[in-house]
């Protein structure tokens, strides 16, 4: 494309005679301009900077600590005059209620919590998704446990954390053996509170994802019941704001493409992503060994399959009063691409 800061040619030419007035006439005129340039230049230099805008982004331990700890997308996003700043949390469902009240621009979260915040008017915008990850959350037994089959699961104590991505697991693998999602006695309780319960045998299983299920596996002596193979997809979602998904298409598109870089890598080097993981999580290497061996990498656009797959989620969830509306999650999908 040509640029529109080339110089035009100059093509006017002027009159040969009466040259002493011409000369005079043009250092006037020259004079003139001069003064008007020296008057206009700071003035356009300031309006040719681009304020500095600050993306702000949280995340939960993971790719993009990872992400941040390389400083590739600051380095991409300098030459837009954008600037990174960084917020970790705790969880998905933190992040969103972030979004909510305008504290981040992006994020990275499960399937659940965005249907549960969608539902209850926050503004999110759907702008990524990663492949599918079945393998990365299960539901775990205690060493010892006479459960055989998921079918044996009928009346026990399970536990898992509200509106997280396992909420949705347990629903359809219930579904899946011929259990309605009544037919268990469901136990809400965070990681942290759910192992301490796993490990005194206050409740019959846990439904969880990696690395602390890898952690129960390697630390516990905990059994794999059933993993989502075959029963849900597992993905997780990075997320924007409505309204600076429609005003930053580019910078969105150069942070998912950094994130799916880190995938490619991931994918071919799993021994030294769980190296780098295991003093981000405070896990032993061996535990990351176990979840990253058996996750998929990659990261990209949210294809209408996946969008269905998300309303089927959404569906779900309504249909057991779990949220207060129907939903259309399409409406809150938006493409860097």
């Amino acid at each position: 494309m040509r640029s529109t800061d080339a110089p035009l040619p100059f093509t006017h030419s002027f009159p040969q005679k009466n040259t002493m007035t011409t000369s005079i006439s043009l250092s006037r005129r020259r004079l003139v301009q001069g003064a008007a340039s020296a008057v206009a230049l700071p003035a356009f230099g300031a309006l040719a900077q681009s304020p500095a805008r600050e993306f702000r982004i949280g995340h939960q331990k993971g790719f993009l600590s990872l992400l941040k700890g390389r400083g590739t997308l600051e380095k991409r996003l300098a030459p837009l005059g954008v600037s990174i700043k960084w917020t970790e949390f705790t969880a998905g469902p933190v992040q969103l209620e972030a979004l909510n009240v305008g504290s981040i621009d992006f994020g990275d979260v499960g399937e659940a919590p965005p249907i549960f915040a969608q539902a209850a008017g926050a503004p999110l915008a759907y702008v990524a998704a990663t492949v599918p990850r079945p393998k990365a959350e299960s539901v775990l037994l205690p060493k010892g446990s006479p459960i055989k089959t998921v079918a044996d699961l009928k009346g026990k104590k399970v536990a898992l954390n509200k509106g997280s991505n396992v909420h949705y697991f347990l629903v359809k693998l219930l579904e899946k053996h011929g259990l309605k999602y009544a037919d268990v006695n469901v136990v809400f309780l965070p990681p942290a509170d759910a192992r301490a319960a796993f490990e005194k045998g206050s409740i019959d299983a846990w439904v969880i994802w990696d690395p602390f299920a890898a952690a129960a596996e390697k630390t516990l002596d905990a059994r794999v019941l059933a993993d989502a193979t075959g029963v849900v997809g597992n993905r997780a979602y990075f997320f924007s704001s409505l309204q600076y998904a429609d005003k930053n298409t580019e910078v969105l598109r150069i942070a998912i493409e950094e994130l799916n870089k880190i995938d490619i890598w991931a994918k071919l080097n799993r021994d030294l992503l769980a190296a780098e993981l295991a003093p981000l999580f405070g896990i032993p290497k061996p535990v990351l060994d176990l979840s990253t061996a058996r996750s998929e990498y990659g990261t990209g656009p949210v294809t209408p399959s996946i969008l269905a797959e998300q309303q089927k989620i959404a569906d779900t969830f309504f249909d057991l009063k779990l949220i207060p509306k129907r939903i259309q999650v399409r409406d809150v999908a938006r493409s860097p691409w």
